[in-house]
């Protein structure tokens, strides 16, 4: 078994001890953090090692921005994607040995893409909008349709009804528009790419992984959104053993506003035990 976990955490330096207990909480194989928010040269690589993670790739920026991925495992390949010419810390991978094979593994943090979904009026929704492109464009190019890979991040994008509070409002707003929605549905045709979590809860069922900090108690309100995503290749769809959404990581002071995704994937020659999934709202 492969057990992933990905998570935003705002900050990893701030958050150290919350990874400490995702760890204690998942025994993680692999975990993905989006906006790590520190420099390479802060980046807490060696506590990171003593909490079993000595395998590592990150690459970040000072204050913002910043993805990684640990390994329990050896990591090889490892990259640094640059999109849109901009060298801005959101996106890289590596490859892991896995039942025998190798899999790619791509920590991912696509742009938010400000208030205004206007591309003209607003640039920066402009620019992600051409990042979602450019990565999906990027997959096409460097793998092959029977490639194992795995995709995990803060996509910043809601995209199906139940993937928000209220589908009819927040379809005006920005993570859940039908122009990002379209743009993300592209990037997950470019290797026809399965979501992994909707393998084993149904469409219309209200997943989150994301409350705004603006709520006096977000889980009354459940104003939630799932921005946060794991998708594998077709080649490992048979491989989906769980997925889990860690909501109670919300209450871990101080917060981050996303949740850890978790997926676990069972070996060539666990295949017959059939999936599952357990998630909490």
């Amino acid at each position: 078994m492969l057990c992933i976990a990905s998570w935003n955490v705002n900050s990893v330096r701030k958050r150290m001890h919350q990874v400490e207990r995702l760890v204690d909480d998942t025994g993680a194989d692999i975990i993905c953090l989006q906006e790590t928010k520190c420099s390479e040269a802060a980046f807490p690589a060696a506590a990171l090692a003593e909490l079993g993670y000595p395998h590592q790739a990150y690459a970040g920026q000072s204050g913002y921005n910043g993805v990684a991925i640990l390994s329990k495992l050896p990591l090889t390949a490892i990259q640094r994607h640059h999109h849109c010419g901009r060298d801005d810390a959101r996106h890289i991978s590596a490859r892991v040995a896995f039942g025998g094979d190798t899999v790619t593994i791509h920590s991912l943090y696509v742009p938010a893409g400000g208030q205004i979904p206007d591309m003209e009026l607003n640039p920066k929704f402009a620019h992600k909008l051409k990042f979602v492109d450019a990565v999906g464009d990027y997959f096409a190019a460097s793998h092959g349709l029977r490639d194992l890979a795995v995709v995990a991040g803060d996509f910043n994008i809601a995209p199906l009804p139940a993937d928000v509070w209220d589908h009819r409002k927040m379809s005006r707003i920005v993570t859940h528009t039908p122009i990002e929605v379209e743009a993300l549905e592209r990037m997950k045709r470019s290797l026809y790419f399965i979501d992994a979590l909707r393998e084993v809860v149904a469409a219309d069922d209200p997943v989150f992984t994301w409350w705004s900090y603006r709520a006096a108690d977000w889980q009354a309100a459940n104003k939630g959104r799932r921005l946060d995503h794991i998708w594998v290749t077709p080649a490992l769809k048979a491989h989906i053993a769980a997925v889990e959404i860690l909501s109670d990581v919300r209450h871990w002071q101080p917060p981050s506003d996303h949740v850890p995704v978790v997926l676990k994937l069972r070996a060539r020659t666990a295949l017959e035990t059939p999936a599952g999934t357990h998630h909490h709202f």
